[in-house]
């Protein structure tokens, strides 16, 4: 088999991955496109790998090596990642990227003390020069 046939395969899941983790909104189906993107990893590295063995009759077959510490890392990943998201879900409601962006964003102290640090002097001299 030719090398070029994993390597497009490859290209196509990384492609489905990096679209999937840039125009998703939903937090589990980001995970998800991750994973795809490393399993597209996996792909070329197992595929160089074999690629090259055909060329040295004696090699360590690093590639595939390289693959199990990916899936391993891979595991890790995603069972953390899935224990953040549900810790967020159960706090907040929503596994919505965007809505939790806006979420952290809300959490500024709002009172007199607050006012007073951005303010400066008492006069409201430096409210206008910091705005300006």
């Amino acid at each position: 088999m030719h090398l070029a046939y994993p390597a497009v395969l490859a290209a196509l899941l990384f492609c489905t991955g990096l679209y999937g983790v840039l125009a998703r909104r939903n937090a589990i189906l980001v995970l998800m496109s991750v994973e795809l993107m490393l399993n597209a990893v996996n792909l070329n590295l197992v595929a160089f790998d074999v690629w090259l063995s055909k060329a040295a009759r004696e090699t360590l077959h690093s590639g595939q090596a390289l693959t199990l510490f990916t899936i391993a890392i891979a595991a890790a990943e995603i069972g953390i990642g899935l224990a953040i998201v549900l810790a967020v879900h159960r706090n907040r409601g929503t596994s919505d990227i965007d809505k939790l962006r806006d979420t952290a964003e809300g959490h500024e102290t709002v009172g007199p003390d607050s006012d007073a640090l951005t303010a400066g002097p008492a006069d409201g001299a430096g409210k206008a020069e910091a705005t300006a």
